[in-house]
């Protein structure tokens, strides 16, 4: 009983109860042996019976004893009776920090591929994505994100009901392709993740077709459905892309090219092929959304061989024309909309409503909507659609970056650099600059530094990092005196121009040619940092031709600006700490 209480070791009430079993015996013959009188300890052959104090002591511990056992059972009702505050605080506290798994939710791996030559991944992936895709718009079936189900690809030794569990889910769906020539086999199973038991599995065999496939992504879907008990209500029936395209060929090249696009990889490649899928079908419309949002974003990634502005406006009206249900053609003419100045905001938001009326759960347009508040100023707004983005999908980091920014720019600069650092220590290296002024500007040069260097050396430019380094934190460089030597310092190896357009508003805005910038991709204006273009004419010239007054005027000012007078605006960002040394005036 006191040995917790004293610190004992483990094996110390080993030891008591040894010695309490071998010193048992001897105390047993004692006190058979030996007797207690008024005169001391005495044999008990050697005592007068008439004079022992036997009974005398038999009364004492009696009552003793009797005592001794009302205070027990008191306690013992006391404790029964009298609840305690502190048993149930634990409990609750851990009950509540778990979300409780939804029955009806599922989770689509990707599925493997087993063609012969092993090279028909990307139509293995697509065919899952596109049950995910059927499967994610049924109404009351909870459906874990594409991004999320896609990190436990090549994982599935760790078990389904492991990774059911990290995303949250009550049943995985996982199957194989078998791709060889003019036929296709399809495997697919429902696995309960709470018994580790298949619920439902088929394979299919088909001529590969493109109606063929299609009706194995239904028919894959319809037995879902039944094995859930899903009721659908009234007449309605498991959504469907039948109707696409029966044109297996193009089917096969949007499946290739849209992996490419989601995954942000070889995007001129994934561009080629998204343009030979609608020259092969012109009637696919699927293939002009992939292509009108891959071309939406082909100048952020550096690829400005073509005005891809026009090109991503045409190829989104052609796919909204073929099928007006589509939701992604609107989110691109939304943001496309943006690039031309005066932006006409009510127009853009206007088509984001579009998008997000004909599918809710269309992260991307979540995500570009975010861009256009940043833009505006409604911070508030911004986190919110970067919130409804990362419930829908929480593995979908550029939100999350987007979602520091939106901290950054309101003045919760310690929030902000945290979510960034989440959004790195998960994969996603981007929205770096508004950082990198940061850093420099309260003395974190050296991290400023990391950042513009491994920049840099993924796109071959490592020479520009010394320019970009001394542009960025030492307020008296001069660039018309040292672009001569700043040039040369932009051409990769072989090249015969500058790998960085320098008319790039990041350039521009890099080396302090603000008097040059025409428009912006990023919205300078709320930057914490450098402090010169706080107070710089230029910040509010940029403000007033992306046409922010007049939208304002009509909508409403965000809570950090106000108007002045008739045609005037004032809006004062959050203070900032200043040091003695870098881009200070």
């Amino acid at each position: 009983v006191l040995s917790s209480l004293l610190n004992a070791p483990d094996f110390a009430g080993s030891i008591v109860v040894m010695l309490l079993v071998l010193g048992f015996f001897p105390a047993l013959i004692f006190a058979w042996v030996y007797e207690m009188t008024p005169e001391g300890l005495k044999r008990e052959v050697d005592v007068d019976r008439s004079q022992s104090q036997t009974p005398e002591t038999g009364k004492k511990l009696n009552v003793v004893i009797i005592v001794l056992l009302v205070i027990a059972i008191g306690g013992l009702v006391a404790d029964r009776l009298i609840p305690e505050s502190v048993v149930t605080e634990a409990p609750v506290l851990a009950e509540s920090s778990e979300t409780p798994v939804d029955n009806l939710s599922i989770a689509v791996l990707p599925f493997a591929d087993l063609s012969p030559g092993g090279d028909q991944e990307y139509f293995s992936d697509g065919i899952a994505e596109e049950i995910l895709n059927v499967l994610v718009r049924i109404e009351g079936l909870k459906v874990a994100s594409r991004t999320t189900s896609w990190g436990f690809k090549g994982q599935e030794s760790l078990g389904i009901p492991f990774i059911a569990e990290k995303m949250n889910v009550r049943h995985v769906l996982e199957g194989s392709v078998r791709k060889s020539g003019e036929t296709v086999r399809i495997t697919a199973q429902l696995i309960d993740a709470d018994t580790d038991q298949h619920l439902w599995s088929e394979t299919y065999d088909r001529t590969l077709t493109a109606e063929s496939v299609f009706e194995v992504q239904d028919d894959i879907a319809q037995a879902i459905v039944a094995q859930l008990g899903i009721i659908m209500e009234g007449d309605a029936v498991v959504p469907s892309h039948a109707a696409d395209t029966k044109n297996i060929s193009a089917y096969e090249l949007y499946l290739e090219a849209w992996q490419l696009f989601v995954d942000r990889r070889s995007l001129p490649r994934a561009i080629g092929l998204f343009e030979q899928a609608v020259a092969t079908d012109p009637s696919f419309a699927r293939a002009w959304a992939g292509l009108a949002a891959i071309y939406n974003i082909a100048p952020g990634w550096g690829i400005i061989d073509r005005d891809y502005s026009s090109l991503a406006r045409e190829a989104a009206e052609t796919a909204i024309r073929l099928s007006p249900e589509l939701s992604l053609p609107y989110a691109v003419l939304a943001l496309g909309s943006t690039q031309n100045w005066p932006v006409d905001f009510e127009h853009s938001l206007a088509l984001f409503d579009e998008a997000l009326a004909r599918n809710p759960k269309n992260t991307t347009a979540y995500l570009w909507r975010m861009i256009v508040y940043l833009d505006l100023g409604y911070f508030d707004r911004a986190e919110q659609d970067a919130r409804q983005c990362l419930e829908i999908d929480p593995a979908y980091e550029i939100c999350r970056s987007f979602l520091a920014l939106a901290a950054l720019f309101s003045g919760d600069t310690a929030r902000a650099l945290e979510i960034h650092k989440t959004a790195l220590r998960n994969g996603f290296y981007g929205n770096i600059d508004p950082f990198l002024y940061l850093f420099a500007a309260t003395d974190k040069e050296h991290a400023a530094l990391i950042a513009l260097a491994a920049n840099n050396a993924g796109r071959g430019i490592n020479k520009a990092t010394a320019y970009e380094y001394r542009a960025l934190t030492d307020p008296s460089f001069d660039y018309t005196a040292e672009k001569s030597l700043i040039d040369p310092a932009y051409f990769r190896a072989g090249a015969a121009e500058p790998d960085w357009d320098e008319t790039h508003p990041n350039f521009l805005f890099l080396y302090r040619q603000y008097d040059q910038i025409r428009s912006v991709d990023l919205p300078y204006w709320w930057f914490p940092y450098p402090l010169e273009f706080r107070d710089s004419p230029h910040r509010k010239r940029l403000m007033r031709e992306s046409g922010l007054l007049e939208y304002w005027r009509e909508h409403g000012f965000p809570q950090q600006c106000k108007p002045l007078g008739d045609d005037d605006f004032e809006c004062v960002l959050p203070e900032t700490p200043r040091t003695t040394r870098n881009l200070v005036n």
